[in-house]
């Protein structure tokens, strides 16, 4: 299945009193379907797969045990490459990912990232052996940097990654437990927790790094130099825009979030992604924090559940040859979730568009790409997927808006320019954006040449309302529409007095004749009902049995009704 959002922009309306405004906005969904299909069984923990770069177009995939294999670019066993010597396993911890040297075909060099004995963060370099392209001269290895990681095992980080500009970046964990507990990713003398930028040297002899001059903390004597950015909580898998150097990094959340960020090139240096502060864009620990501006927030994040878990796993944007119309799309995984999130920016919409789609391969830790740019997914329970494009199946929704007609309903149209294979449309609601509920549905017409719809939402609010269209197909597909949202101001009278109650007794004094009182609480829900047949003058009404907080109370007859705000405090 898929679900479809839209990020950043919604089209907004108002509801003032009994004036209705509404707009239109054209919405068309023509997102790729994508698939993996097996290319590699049998392996031990895989976690990594990258290309030499070198023209051979071989694949080399790491194992977390500290195994390297490689394979044709037919997916033919070569051999083991290499098993990378004084790691240490368990848990999170393991041979976690390889770089080869931008000058790999000439130098024969290349980079892991894996946990030593001790359990510290450690980048080693190799070569490969001057007699066998399929092995790696063991015998190579030298220590390039050593970032020490005590107390816990867990949020190490993972990928190694050259930049276009030839220098090695890096994401470290924040050194594990729950909420960064030493605040590692804020402090700037700690390399946990950070984007680091190195130029690794092909010298025999220490040291086998430097510092590259345009680092952006070089002259803060409160700030490593070989930070490149800080506040990431656990980056394992982050990636480089091969086409235009735009970095993209997942990162794993705390409880409450994952997120996804993006900085296009030239915009990644020197900044805070905001971790402990933030966990995606709430706030999550603010203390000795400085002000909101002073933070990247991600371009997507998605709810862990409550109970459940999820992780997500960073990956690459399409630049491959076999799909041309997937190119441009980045692509994310939830390692618990087999989820996999579709991410373009739409510049019809000015917004980021994300597809969400589900029965993908499970237990996905990683991405890779092929020299060409085809797309690779690595599943922790052995197995490489290569990723296809099954279809670009199509829905046109070409308006969606509504009104408040001002009596308590809220009347939706939409319409359809392209309909096929669409089995309803459900209507989702929701006050606060991020969570919706169903309020009901209407039977797709199916129609090629599109269709109109209306559907009518009874509902007593005040304040914004969100609507979208969950859209069900034939194959069981679900998406979503983009959110339209209405600020329904609602006219009142004082008849409530005091409209703040705080000994259980609602009193009300009536000067008209009304039929009906309904007490409705702000998520629509009618909590108490009476007739009042026309009487008039004042009324008393017990509501001690219902939950502090706001609620409306609506006075109706068949001309007319009016409407009030309380608040009935704790009692």
């Amino acid at each position: 299945m898929a679900r479809f959002y839209l990020i950043i922009k919604k089209c907004v309306f108002y509801v003032l009193g009994f004036v209705s405004f509404a707009c239109s906005c054209l919405v068309s969904f023509s997102q790729p379907v994508i698939a993996f299909s097996q290319v590699v069984s049998g392996l031990s923990a895989p976690v990594d797969i990258v290309n030499a770069g070198d023209g051979t177009n071989r694949l080399f995939i790491a194992q977390l045990g500290g195994t390297i294999k490689v394979y044709s670019q037919s997916h033919n066993f070569l051999g083991d490459f290499l098993t990378v010597s004084g790691i240490s396993t368990g848990g999170e911890r393991g041979l976690l990912s390889i770089a080869f040297h931008p000058d790999y075909e000439t130098n024969g060099f290349f980079f892991v990232y894996y946990t030593n004995t001790n359990g510290d963060i450690e980048v080693a370099r190799y070569q490969v052996s001057s007699s066998n392209p399929n092995l790696a001269n063991a015998a190579s290895k030298v220590i390039v940097i050593t970032i020490p990681h005590p107390t816990y095992t867990n949020h190490n980080g993972g990928k190694l990654n050259f930049g276009s500009d030839g220098y090695l970046y890096f994401a470290t964990g924040d050194g594990g437990s729950g909420g960064d507990p030493f605040n590692n990713a804020q402090n700037g003398n700690s390399l946990l927790g950070k984007m680091l930028r190195i130029a690794v040297t092909t010298s025999a002899n220490p040291p086998y790094y430097t510092i590259p001059a345009d680092n952006p903390f070089i002259n803060d004597p409160n700030i490593r130099d070989e930070v490149w950015a800080l506040g990431l909580r656990n980056p394992f898998r982050w990636s480089f825009d091969r086409q235009t150097q735009d970095m993209w990094i997942g990162d794993v959340g705390q409880e409450a979030w994952e997120e996804i960020n993006y900085r296009s090139a030239g915009t990644t240096k020197g900044i805070n992604y905001g971790w402990r502060c933030y966990e995606g864009n709430a706030v999550y620990n603010p203390a000795g924090c400085g002000a909101v501006q002073n933070y990247i927030f991600p371009v997507y994040q998605y709810a862990n559940p409550s109970p459940g878990s999820t992780s997500v796993t960073g990956g690459y944007v399409y630049r491959g040859l076999a799909y041309p119309g997937f190119r441009g799309y980045y692509i994310a995984s939830d390692f618990y979730f087999a989820n996999a999130y579709l991410i373009k920016y739409s510049n019809s919409l000015s917004a980021w568009r994300t597809t969400v789609q589900n029965g993908l391969p499970g237990n996905v830790v990683g991405f890779g790409e092929s020299e060409n740019g085809e797309l690779y997914a690595v599943s922790i329970n052995g197995f490489i997927y290569r990723l296809a494009v099954i279809g670009y199946p199509e829905l046109q929704i070409t308006s969606f808006a509504g009104l408040y007609d001002g009596s308590g309903a809220v009347r939706l149209n939409w319409t359809t320019g392209q309909e096929v294979n669409i089995e309803r449309f459900d209507v989702e609601y929701s006050t606060d954006a991020l969570s919706f509920d169903s309020v009901g549905s209407a039977t797709a017409a199916n129609d090629p040449g599109g269709s109109a719809y209306q559907f009518n939402h009874s509902v007593v609010y005040d304040g914004a309302l969100y609507y979208r269209l969950k859209i069900a197909d034939l194959n069981g597909r679900i998406r979503y529409s983009d959110t339209i949202a209405l600020n329904i101001d609602l006219p009142t009278e004082n008849f409530v007095v005091p409209s703040v109650i705080s000994n259980g007794i609602l009193i009300m004094y009536i000067k008209n004749s009304y039929t009906n009182l309904e007490i409705v609480s702000m998520n629509g829900s009618v909590v108490h009902k009476q007739t009042l047949s026309g009487r008039t003058g004042r009324f008393d009404i017990p509501v001690h049995s219902l939950a502090a907080g706001i609620y409306i109370v609506r006075l109706s007859n068949n001309n007319k009704s009016i409407l009030q705000k309380i608040f009935i405090r704790q009692q």
